[in-house]
């Protein structure tokens, strides 16, 4: 059996903070890392948020800077020719291009500009309107569930696959929209339910910090992985402290591609790595006193140890009680008696 291939979404949200040839530059960086995909966001800020919503506590935190929503999404807003060109980047690097909508309008242009799939951000979650919209298209859709209960995913979940989505479009990725999340609210037996709930494939949007979540993530049935990453930590910008640099992105996505490997078939068997190891690591019987031919083979008489003749410790059984058809010296291998056809 071949090893499932985790669909791993680099998520460069807005930490190009505006700036196209820093967008520009994530793309690279995720193509070096070996991601499957780049994701960014698309929204028009007056469609988005009122003038007076305030910022997230951790936009506030760690941007050093108090301001409103409004003023903080419009510095980040991406227009339609980038749009256009950040595409044109990733198909050089053979990377999909995805991005988030955040309005209908944005929606509609991303369908114009022939996304291959969707995906919901946690605070869309229970935005009927919107996720009607995307259901439409009946394409895949990849929905994050930060902020949300069990049966508020079941809601969000009914109203795609009543508004035209097949459920094998449909792709559920547990959250936690904290930035960062703590370990001890990560909660990835979470994603378990999900799947069991839903009988949907399932994955991961993660907001921890480092790279081990969403190792584990996939070697609990993580189809799909969404991390954050960054060019610098360091960068003003609300998400930039809880990304990852390039070097840890490349780092987990080759983790992750070990993992699949490493997860197998399930069956038990002997790998072709370790057949070689058989003859060199179990014991074998042998004598551990001089026996005479025509002696009876006895626990007293034999023992086990590894070496290079005699049969194998599973044949102990057989071995004691036979009759030695000749003479074997001390640490001589000691094959099974071959039994006589009538």
């Amino acid at each position: 059996m071949n090893a499932a291939h985790t669909f791993i979404i680099a998520e460069a949200g807005v930490n190009h903070n505006g700036c196209i040839d820093r967008a520009k530059q994530l793309i690279e960086a995720a193509a070096e890392a070996g991601a499957d995909a780049v994701k960014f966001q698309t929204f028009k800020t007056e469609a988005l948020v009122t003038d007076t919503a305030r910022q997230a506590d951790y936009q506030s935190e760690n941007t050093g800077v108090v301001e409103s929503q409004f003023t903080m999404l419009k510095r980040l807003e991406l227009s339609e020719a980038d749009h256009y060109a950040l595409l044109e980047t990733c198909q050089h690097h053979r990377l999909e291009f995805m991005s988030t909508a955040f309005d209908a309008a944005s929606v509609d242009f991303l369908h114009r500009l022939g996304v291959q799939r969707w995906k919901i951000p946690s605070g869309e979650l229970l935005s009927i309107p919107y996720l009607r919209q995307i259901a439409r298209f009946n394409q895949p859709v990849i929905l994050s569930t930060g902020m949300g209960d069990l049966d508020e995913v079941r809601l969000a979940v009914e109203t795609l696959l009543t508004a035209g989505l097949a459920k094998s479009n449909l792709t559920i990725l547990h959250a936690n929209t904290a930035y960062p999340t703590p370990y001890q609210d990560v909660n990835l037996r979470a994603m378990r339910t999900l799947a069991d709930t839903f009988g949907v494939a399932v994955g991961l949007s993660d907001h921890s910090l480092g790279i081990e979540v969403p190792i584990a993530a996939v070697a609990l049935g993580a189809q799909v992985i969404e991390k954050h990453f960054t060019l610098d930590n360091s960068l003003p910008g609300p998400d930039h402290k809880a990304s990852l640099e390039p070097a840890e992105l490349k780092s987990m996505v080759q983790a992750i591609r070990h993992v699949e490997v490493a997860l197998g078939s399930g069956e038990k068997t002997v790998s072709i790595s370790e057949k070689a190891n058989v003859s060199v690591a179990r014991k074998r019987i042998v004598a551990t006193q001089s026996i005479a031919a025509g002696s009876v083979f006895s626990e007293q008489n034999l023992g086990l140890k590894r070496g290079e003749s005699g049969a194998f410790a599973d044949q102990w059984d057989t071995v004691v009680g036979a009759v030695a058809q000749r003479s074997y010296g001390v640490d001589e291998g000691v094959d099974a008696p071959v039994s006589e056809t009538p």
